[in-house]
């Protein structure tokens, strides 16, 4: 027998509002779904509209309530418009979940200022960014949920980590800081760090068939990661029952950090 009002208590993200950023593709679009399936009305920002369009489409056709926020998160005035841009269809959001980014991986002698600035922009300013705008509120009103999508790469170097690794690990450090700032008044802030997922973001990768079988084999499971496979974690994090953990950094990567 199933107890529903028990998991609702503990799982239910009914009357909450989600924002995902990278939300149309990857990861971010498969914590979206799970969101949106838990309950809660997301709006998903990325840059494409057509991949925007196709995922409140298809979350719609799940019964989802959803909307979408075209925009560039590459510089502080358009991460600050697509806040505000954000908290319009359904209020301000109560779960921020931060899944763009970019991975730009030259060599470190190559690593120009452009590509450093570059990444720092999208991978780490507009997360901050994006706490300061909608974590005090949260604070306020007693309940929010920060979740940011890091690497391994923020705690070990390879495969050409360069600016990426740093803006990964300067994340999970963020969420720490917010942590510190807002749990006790009901805002925990954390990070799911992610072993290699074949998505659009790790194409560079995914086309190497040696690669990819190298990646899989130093996992615990034999296998790289789906997008699916954090969509209950995000939920996890995302929810009432998550109340009690803050400021960690939440390994989804079938053993790799370990093996």
């Amino acid at each position: 027998m199933t107890d529903e009002p028990y998991l609702a208590g503990l799982f239910s993200l009914d009357g909450r509002v989600a924002l995902v950023t990278g939300g149309s593709s990857g990861i971010g679009r498969a914590v979206a779904e799970a969101l949106a399936r838990a309950g809660a009305r997301v709006v998903v920002l990325a840059r494409r509209e057509d991949e925007l369009d196709r995922t409140v489409r298809e979350l719609e056709a799940l019964g989802c309530r959803a909307a979408r926020v075209s925009a560039d998160l590459g510089s502080r005035e358009g991460v600050r418009a697509a806040a505000e841009a954000a908290a319009e269809p359904f209020g301000e959001p109560d779960i921020v979940v931060n899944s763009a980014g970019i991975n730009l991986r030259p060599p470190m002698e190559e690593l120009g200022e452009d590509v450093w600035d570059a990444t720092m922009a999208v991978n780490l300013d507009a997360p901050f960014l994006l706490g300061r705008r909608f974590g005090p509120g949260m604070a306020e009103r007693g309940y929010g949920r920060l979740i940011h999508i890091a690497s391994q790469q923020a705690f070990r170097a390879f495969v050409t980590s360069g600016a990426y690794g740093v803006s990964k690990a300067g994340l999970v450090a963020l969420a720490r800081s917010q942590a510190e700032a807002w749990s006790a008044r009901g805002v925990t802030a954390n990070t799911l760090v992610p072993g290699f997922v074949m998505t659009p973001l790790n194409e560079r990768l995914s086309t190497d068939p040696a690669r990819v079988e190298a990646l899989a084999a130093r996992t615990m499971t034999g296998r790289n990661g789906l997008p699916e496979d954090f969509a209950g974690a995000a939920v996890f994090l995302a929810g009432p029952s998550s109340g009690y953990v803050t400021g960690q950094a939440v390994f989804v990567d079938g053993g790799f950090s370990v093996h």
